[in-house]
């Protein structure tokens, strides 16, 4: 059966768990989803290097598998999105990418939560580049890096009073969590800031999903030779 792919760039099961068991509500629409660990992937990627040098090895991974009726590249920075849009005519929906998508359907300004201070450029290039920065409300940085997020006694204050930040100073209304290594969060930083947020696999899985259904492709397939 035709299955959507989910591909943690980095090389930690760790977060591919975490991404799973997010995206497990997903699967009650009907379509298989399997996730998938980048083996020679970084341990967590913190920098435009170490995502740029997962693409190569992703793009092998992708068109290793056979079954697959769509791709998610599960980092935000969305490394190899058009790359692997230009490998396949199949869906291809990147996190970050759909994480703002559907924060704008949610609320008139959104604010990121960010990992690192050096990961919030590339956050505004991307953001720049899809002409959302007028939405944008911030984007402010936890100071920890992707191995700290599976730590809850790290991670879930800082990413509480940062959302908060993010509420009250600088005037979110949506919040969109920054990286994929954040998804058992969500619930616990919702009721905590009283906002919505977007857990980027979350949106990413539900956006391929319907595209799949929909026979929806980024490469038209013309069939009457016109």
């Amino acid at each position: 059966m035709k299955t959507l792919v989910v591909i943690n760039p980095n090389s930690s099961q760790a977060i591919t768990d975490g991404i799973d068991m997010a995206v497990d509500p997903l699967r009650n629409f009907g379509i298989p989803i399997r996730c998938l660990t980048l083996a020679e992937g970084p341990p967590g990627i913190e920098s435009q290097r170490q995502a740029d040098l997962t693409i190569a090895p992703m793009l092998d991974l992708a068109a290793a598998q056979k079954d697959a009726a769509g791709y998610v590249i599960a980092c935000f920075g969305d490394p190899g999105l058009h790359a692997l849009r230009d490998q396949t005519s199949l869906p291809v929906i990147g996190i970050q990418e759909a994480a703002v998508m559907t924060a704008l359907t949610l609320g008139q300004r959104f604010g990121v939560i960010a990992i690192l201070p050096r990961s919030i450029p590339r956050h505004l290039r991307s953001f720049g580049a899809m002409g959302v920065l007028e939405r944008l409300a911030g984007d402010r940085a936890l100071g920890l890096g992707v191995g700290d997020l599976a730590d809850p006694k790290k991670s879930l204050d800082a990413m509480i009073s940062t959302g908060k930040r993010l509420r009250d100073d600088d005037g979110a209304n949506v919040l969109i969590m920054g990286c994929a290594g954040m998804a058992r969060y969500r619930a616990p930083l919702e009721r905590a800031t009283g906002l919505p947020v977007v857990e980027p696999t979350q949106a990413a899985t539900n956006m391929a999903l319907g595209q799949i259904q929909l026979i929806l492709s980024h490469k038209l397939q013309r069939t009457d030779h016109a």
